[in-house]
């Protein structure tokens, strides 16, 4: 792998392992994350960003097939290599919060129009709301509802690895947390999604954010200067 779409980690789950790519798109810097188990060619696809050539050359590379496109929110640095991801697997269920679908399929509310490209995606398979499990490849992902940075933000949580495996999208980064200079965002329904929702979490619990570098909901609880928790 080169540099720019290499192993970002591993985490278990009971027996097997969950290892993840990761393919950051420039621009924005957004990090698109491919999960799957070791020893399995199955894979999810975590927000395809803006380089999605590439990221269908890292999962091509790395012989592995997805079965879904899991989306945290629908801004557009996050959804705007779905349609080229389903032009290449056309059955790949596209799948995202009840909230922010409209996204989608709106270049104003998923902002796109604002950088003055103003593009769509295709519209979702799928719909999922807070406490909703999906199954890939006997790997299960909790829905959690995160709104704050967008109304309608999700996260999904591998609950069974060891440690647990949160695909973050832009709720809390390293050190920081998402923006809240959006039409719908709200800093107060933010910083109450990352304490109530992220927090309770088990402290090793690695959290895959959508900018920037992993990190663990401990280390954030400790030292996060916008949502550190005091001893």
């Amino acid at each position: 792998m080169s540099n720019q779409q290499n192993p970002a980690g591993v985490a278990s789950t009971a027996s097997v392992e969950l290892k993840f790519l990761t393919v950051t798109s420039q621009l924005f810097e957004e990090n698109c994350y491919v999960v799957y188990r070791e020893g399995s060619s199955a894979c999810v696809v975590v927000d395809p960003g803006l380089e999605p050539d590439r990221i269908i050359a890292a999962i091509e590379e790395a012989k592995l097939v997805p079965e879904a496109i899991l989306l945290t929110h629908g801004h557009a640095d996050h959804i705007a290599g779905n349609a080229v991801m389903k032009e290449h697997w056309p059955e790949l269920p596209l799948i995202i919060g009840e909230g922010d679908a409209p996204k989608l399929l709106d270049p104003v509310a998923n902002l796109s129009e604002g950088f003055g490209v103003g593009f769509t995606s295709p519209p979702a398979d799928r719909t999922v709301v807070e406490s909703e499990t999906l199954e890939f490849d006997g790997v299960v992902w909790t829905v959690l509802e995160t709104p704050g940075h967008s109304s309608g933000h999700v996260v999904f949580v591998a609950k069974g690895a060891s440690p647990m495996l949160l695909l973050g999208g832009d709720v809390l980064f390293a050190g920081s947390v998402g923006r809240t200079d959006f039409p719908d965002s709200n800093p107060a329904a933010l910083f109450s999604s990352i304490r109530e929702k992220l927090y309770p979490l088990p402290d090793e619990s690695l959290v895959l954010p959508g900018h920037g570098p992993p990190t663990t909901i401990g280390r954030e609880k400790r030292t996060n200067p916008f949502v550190g928790v005091a001893e």
